[in-house]
């Protein structure tokens, strides 16, 4: 299964986007959305698509924190960095930060696609994740 993850939207979305995020079995979007008009160019590809609520939207209807299992594996997805992980969670996916990062803390991968607008370092960025036979194989940062 390979997933397109991306956050920190903030209204914007490189034209080319959707179009690269096509290979994807899934689109996950850890925050900052903005302006929810903006998933109508993801919704013409037809992909399932999981949104967690960031500090900039105001869309209730996202949750704040989700806990998803794939192919196995374990997923806690949030906007900011959290202060404790659920027991069991293979990886964290958390945007907010602006920043992409890949790290193991206390057996725990801590993952984040860096921002699609405004990056705090160098280029505006999403990432492939891709997961099977119960493991997370691959994590890849795109720069945009």
């Amino acid at each position: 299964m390979r997933i397109a993850v991306i956050s920190d939207t903030h209204d914007r979305v490189p034209r080319a986007l959707p179009v690269r995020l096509r290979e994807a079995d899934e689109i996950w979007h850890l925050g900052d959305v903005c302006a929810p008009e903006i998933f109508a160019e993801f919704a013409q590809i037809g992909l399932p698509l999981v949104v967690v609520r960031g500090n900039c939207d105001a869309n209730d209807a996202w949750p704040l924190e989700l806990e998803l299992g794939r192919e196995g594996v374990k997923f806690f997805l949030t906007h900011r960095p959290p202060t404790h992980v659920p027991a069991g969670v293979a990886a964290v996916l958390h945007g907010h930060t602006h920043v992409a990062r890949d790290e193991m803390r206390d057996g725990v991968r801590w993952l984040n696609p860096g921002a699609i607008s405004k990056p705090r370092e160098g280029e505006a960025s999403f990432a492939w994740l891709t997961v099977e036979r119960g493991k997370l194989t691959r994590w890849e940062t795109v720069r945009i």
